[in-house]
Parts: C-alpha cells; structure tokens; sequence
C-alpha cells in the first residue's frame, strides 16, 4: 500500500495539465517523416574498442551495423530485406559477431556467427528450435546460450569454445521447468528461478560440480526474484527482489552461507544492475515513475559518475567497454528517439554518434509526455502519461483518444512512440494510461487486476475517459480507446461491454478469445504457463466459465462503435484467427470495421514499410470516425 500512499500525496500536484494558453500553430508531419526516423540501439564494443556492434532500422527493416567511435560512420554489416536481425555482440578478441534473427517475426530466433569476410552461420539451425544467448563466458573462452531443441517446453543450457563453434556441450538439462539466470565466472553455480504466479518466483542455486539445489529465496513471503549477475570471484550473486517491500531491490546471497544482504533500494523499482567487467563500475537502473533513471557509481570510493545535462530528455541505457574506460550511453525522451554517446571516463568527456530524428522534424513541434493522476471508481490512483496537442485550446477542443499498454502487466512509460507523436502532432490528444495491473508501482498496485480482466482495469480506462472528458480543450463526445495485444484485448473489451463510453476502438492485435489464446501459448512459454494461468484463468478448469465471460468474441453483437483491427499473420501469441474471427462478427453489426493484415510480420510490426501503410491507415480511420463525426 505505500506505493497507493506515496500516489495520493502527489496526486494534487500533477492531476492537471498545463493551461491552454500555451496553445499555437505547428508544422503537422507525414507517416512517412516520422517513420524515417532512425530507431538505433546496442552498442557492443568491439575488441580494439574503435566500434560499437549497434542494431539500426536504416534501411526500413532491421540490420546490424559497425559505428566507428571516431568519426560516427555507420557500416553496415548485413543487408536483410526479409527478416529483421538484432545484433548481441561482437567476439571478445576477434571481429566476429553474433547475432539473432526469426522468420516473419514468428519468434523463434536463431543464434548467428558472423566472420570478417561477411559469411552468416546459423549455429542453432534446426527450424523448431529458439535459441537464446545467455552471455559470454569471463575468461573470454566460450559463450552460453540456452536452447529448446531437446524438448520445445524447456531451456536447456550450452557452453560453445571460441574456437570450436561445432560443439555445443549442455551442461545443465533443465527437466524441473526453471529457467536459467546466470552462470557463475568460475562454472560452478547457476542462478535459477520458477515462477509461481506474476507475483511470486522461486530462487535457487544449482552446484553444477556436485549436482544440488539449494533455495535460496523466501519460504514466507510472496516475492519476485530476478537474478542480475554473480561477482567476479563467484562468492556472491545479486538479484533483485519485491521481498522486503512494494518495490523491487538490489540484494546479494553470499553463496557459502545463502544469507542475503542489502545493496541498493529506493522508492521504485530497481529494474536492472550489472558491474563492469573488472568490477569498477556498479551500473543501475530505476524505473522511476515510468522513466528510466540510471546510476552509474564507482565502486573504489562510492562516487556516482555525472551525466551532462541533456534538458528533458533522459540517460536510458549505459555499456561499458572491457576496459572500462569508455562508455556508450543512450540518450531520449518522449519527444525525441534515443541517441547514442561516447563517454571517456579519464577525461570526462563525451560526444554525440548518432542523430536519429528525421531532420526535416522540427523537435518543438513534438509533445513531451507529462505524467498525470486521476482517482478510478473505488478511489485508486491511475498514473498516466499525457501528451496535448501543442494546437489544443479552449477554442479548438481535440479529439482524445485512452492508449492501453500491452501486457497484462506493462507500463505505458515516458519513451518514444512514432506512432503517438504522429497522432498528437495531427490535433489528437492521448492518455497512455497505465491501469491498475501495470508493473512500476509496486506489487499491491500489480496485483489489483488478477482474475479481473475486462472488469476493474477496464472501469480505469472509462475514468481516464472521463478524465480526458473534463479538460477544456478536449471534445468530450470525441474520444476513442486504442491499444496493442492486451491493450488490443481492452479496445474490444471497451467496444464489447461498455459499448456507449468511447467513440471508436483501434484494435492492434489483441486479444478476443481468452479461452483460445490461453490454450494455444507457444510451446517455449512453459516455464510461464502456471503464472499466466494463475493471473487470467486456467482455460482447463472451472475458469473457463469467466474467461468465455470476458473474451469480446462471444458477445461481438454489443459493439455499435466503429473499428479498425491491425493483425500480424505470423504472430505466435495472438493468433490471426482471434482477428478474422471478431472483424467478421463485427462486421454483421453493419459497423464500419477495417481490417489490416500484414504476411509479413508478427506481434509487433517492425518493417517500415508495413508501419507506415498500417499506422498512416490508423489516423485515415480517427480522422473519418473521430474527429469528422458529428456529435
């Protein structure tokens, strides 16, 4: 509850948005201009340290690219035009590269070596098999990489030699479905966990020298466990946990004694932490109010490193070298894509690498997101992130649209989105609200929503409407509902049982049919399987009585609103049949439905092309449906 607590008090500060008066004419911007951004990430460094190994949509589908530390230029080292491919790293002492890629966003990836020369090796080519890389062995001899080839249900791990690529040698066979964390520098213990419900995990460490399994968490108290890394000299392993509090904390287990000690707590989530490769650096990061804040502290007097000043945007992301004297840092907002830096830890200086906003995109015509609260039906506090329209007044009322995060359990947080700047910037004012259920607020706020999908995080999303609804500049008979896979499943949840609050719904593949979805999770979810059950319904049980309940397809004839449905044919988590099967039922409404189907892509469409199409097909439909109705 102190996280419910710490809301109410701030809530009178930032429940209400700037006055209108700041209200002037911009520049409105194509689909195509916001989507030719550069979305730019990674930042392995390379053995000589003269590179970053980074990841770039460029080219309008992902590839990997080297980016030359001293002048900035950006080589590119693969050129697909098919299937999107994400760099991990480059080899501890030799330019070769791994990197990971699916089929059509189908979700099994592939672990890839390349060479100097440009040749691709697919190292895990079986066709059923996902492979994940686990991260490079301390002595720089070998890698790890845990894979479901034995059996699809279970990762199990492997250690590959440098230089003996052919020979991938399991050394823990996962048959108790857990998953695997880490692996200590010295090969002798792994942190595992299970999970029990979203809430609720099990923490163990496994002596591979002596095969046992020692708990490590506690018996006593319902908390998450996230294993971060084990030190050095193998003596202590970090993990983050709730068990102390409503937030997530930086603990280490001594693993000779298996008592824990505090390292680092604060009023949010601690969301990630690392050491650097000779323990120097101690690098964390927050997630505070839906914003990232990291640390960076020197560990030889405690001294936290300073960042310069970058006004409103925000440090999001930091790597540092093996040698630890350089470092790439990310730098965004909720108005500006995120950038990439060079820091210099002797000298203290750092410089720009990367300019990823579209340069015909003047940045004072985007809309930095502003945190709100607003009190739900039983007086529950909502945080959201707001963005009004700069044309927006009290003489020019806007449509609104409530934006619905995926999940169940995300967080709509203060990063960039294209596609909600394209809106905004094109007169539409948005709440990305973050319902009770979403993660960043602590457990007992996590927890509000479990077995009460479509019901009480359903009443947020009609407050936030009324919310939106109570502003002078908003057109309170123009607001619509808007979100992707469970956000998608809140459009039609909106549409389906509360048919008369919101003007129109956008539905990004989400959710219709409970019982289906939870019934066919992919294979490789297993280690999940009982956590997601326990949170929704088990679809094998008595549950199904409820999840037929609130799954929108059996009751499509209450929709009256119009909708639009974008869909993924090779999406393995909601599956286009949940799309085809509520377009259809809808359309014998007589309600205008457009259906958009890519058969290229997956959850989440990442080609440019398919983007632009799609989400330039998005603000068609609010301007014909929303903003021209006649109220």
């Amino acid at each position: 509850m102190k996280s419910l607590i710490f809301l109410i008090l701030i809530i009178l500060i930032v429940s209400c948005v700037e006055p209108s008066s700041d209200t002037r004419e911009i520049e409105t911007y194509t689909i195509e201009q916001f989507y030719n951004n550069k979305s730019i990430f990674g930042g392995s460094f390379s053995a000589d340290e003269e590179r970053l190994l980074v990841t770039s949509n460029e080219t309008g589908i992902y590839n990997i690219y080297a980016l030359d530390l001293t002048s900035g230029s950006m080589q590119p080292l693969t050129s697909s035009s098919e299937n999107s491919i994400f760099g991990i790293s480059y080899f501890p002492n030799d330019d070769r590269i791994l990197y990971s890629s699916d089929k059509g966003g189908n979700e099994i990836s592939h672990l890839y070596l390349r060479n100097p020369d440009g040749e691709s090796i697919d190292l895990t080519p079986d066709s059923l098999t996902k492979a994940q890389f686990l991260s490079w062995a301390h002595d720089e001899e070998s890698f790890f990489y845990l894979s479901n080839q034995r059996d699809q249900r279970y990762f199990d791990l492997f250690e590959v030699q440098i230089n003996d690529l052919d020979d991938h040698i399991m050394i823990y066979e996962n048959k108790e479905n857990l998953t695997v964390s880490g692996i200590s520098n010295d090969r002798s213990y792994l942190a595992l966990t299970r999970s029990i419900t979203t809430t609720q995990d099990e923490l163990f460490l496994f002596d591979l020298k002596n095969n046992s399994t020692t708990r490590l968490s506690s018996d006593k108290t319902e908390a998450t466990y996230s294993p971060q890394f084990f030190s050095n000299d193998s003596r202590y392993l970090y993990c983050l946990t709730d068990e102390h509090g409503e937030f997530a904390s930086l603990v280490r287990y001594d693993l000779s004694s298996g008592n824990q000690e505090p390292v680092y707590s604060t009023n949010w989530d601690v969301w990630y932490a690392y050491d650097s490769y000779n323990e120097k650096y101690r690098v964390i990061g927050v997630n505070e109010d839906g914003k990232t804040s990291v640390k960076v502290l020197d560990q030889s007097d405690g001294s936290e490193v300073d960042f310069p000043d970058f006004e409103s945007a925000e440090v999001n992301s930091v790597s540092i070298s093996r040698s630890e004297a350089l470092m790439r840092f990310s730098v965004g907002s909720s108005k500006s894509p995120s950038d990439l830096y060079l820091y210099n830890f002797e000298t203290g200086d750092h410089k720009q690498l990367t300019h990823s906003l579209n340069p015909e995109i003047n940045i004072d015509d985007l809309v930095d997101g502003q945190v709100v609260r607003f009190e739900s039906f039983d007086g529950t506090v909502i945080p959201s992130i707001f963005y009004k329209p700069l044309q927006a007044g009290e003489g020019n009322k806007v449509p609104a649209l409530v934006w619905v995060h995926g999940g169940p359990g995300g967080q709509s947080r203060q990063t960039y989105s294209p596609l909600i700047q394209y809106l905004v910037n094109h007169g539409y004012a948005i709440m990305a609200i973050n319902n009770r259920g979403s993660s960043g607020y602590g457990k007992t706020f996590f927890k509000l929503d479990d077995q009460r999908h479509g019901e009480d995080d359903l009443k947020d999303c009609v407050e936030g409407k009324n919310w939106l609804a109570s502003q002078d500049f908003i057109d309170p008979g123009k607001i619509g509902i808007a979100g992707g896979s469970y956000g998608g499943y809140m459009v039609m949840a909106a549409l389906t049982f509360t048919p008369e609050e919101f003007a129109v719904g956008v539905n990004i593949f989400g959710v219709t049919n409970w019982l289906r979805t939870l019934k066919s999770i992919p294979p490789y979810w297993e280690s999940f399987r009982t956590a997601l059950y326990t949170e929704l319904g088990d679809p094998f049980t008595a549950d199904s009585v409820r999840l037929h309940r609130i799954s929108p397809l059996f009751h499509a004839e209450n929709v009256r609103k119009p909708l639009m449905v974008l869909q993924g044919a090779n999406d393995p988590r909601v599956l286009q049949v949940e799309s085809d099967e509520i377009v259809a039922a809808v359309r014998e409404n007589g309600v205008p439905v457009e259906y958009v189907l890519f058969d290229d892509e997956g959850h989440g469409f990442v080609k440019k092309e398919n983007q632009i199409k799609g989400y330039g097909q998005v603000l068609d439909f609010l301007n014909q449906y929303l903003k021209e109705q006649v109220n």
